[in-house]
C-alpha cells in the first residue's frame, strides 16, 4: 500500500444540524478539502490548472457513514489513490481524533479534462507517483 496522505480538521458548530450532529452534506467538503489540500502539498494549483485547460471533475462519490462527529470535535481526514482507466479513485475515510472511531468512508472517483474534452491526464501520475496504488 502507498502513503496516504492526511490532515486533522475541526467540526465547526455551523456545520451540525438539529440533532447536534455533522449534516451529512459537510463529509463531501471534508473530503473535498482533503483532496485540495493534498493537492497542495505536491504543489499543484487548481486555478493555475483551470487556466491551462486542464481540470480534474468529480463524477461519482460513494459514502458511507459510520458514527457522527458533534461541534468542535477533531478528526482526522485521509486518502489514498487508485488509478483505474482514465479515473483518478480516491478512498478517503475520517476518523474522530479522541477515539480514532470511524466517522465515514468514502470512494470519490475523478476524471481530467484536458480543454473539455476526457483525458488519461498522464501529467497526474507524476505528480502523485508516491501516493498511487
Amino acid at each position: 500500500m502507498k502513503k496516504v496522505f492526511e490532515i486533522e480538521m475541526k467540526v465547526r458548530d455551523y456545520e451540525c444540524d438539529a440533532q447536534g450532529i455533522v449534516n451529512n452534506a459537510n463529509y463531501l467538503h471534508y473530503f473535498e478539502n482533503t483532496r485540495h489540500e493534498f493537492m497542495l502539498s505536491l504543489g499543484f494549483s487548481f486555478k493555475e490548472s483551470h487556466l491551462l485547460g486542464v481540470d480534474p471533475v468529480v463524477t461519482r462519490a460513494d459514502l458511507h457513514y459510520k458514527n457522527s462527529l458533534t461541534g468542535g470535535e477533531a478528526f482526522i481526514s485521509s486518502l489514498s489513490v487508485e488509478r483505474k482507466g482514465v479515473k483518478m479513485i480516491f478512498h478517503q475515510a475520517i476518523h474522530r481524533k479522541a477515539d480514532a472511531a470511524l466517522c465515514c468512508k468514502g470512494q470519490i472517483e475523478a476524471v481530467i479534462l484536458m480543454n473539455g474534452n476526457l483525458s488519461r491526464g498522464d501529467y497526474y501520475d507524476e505528480l502523485m507517483k508516491d501516493y498511487i496504488n
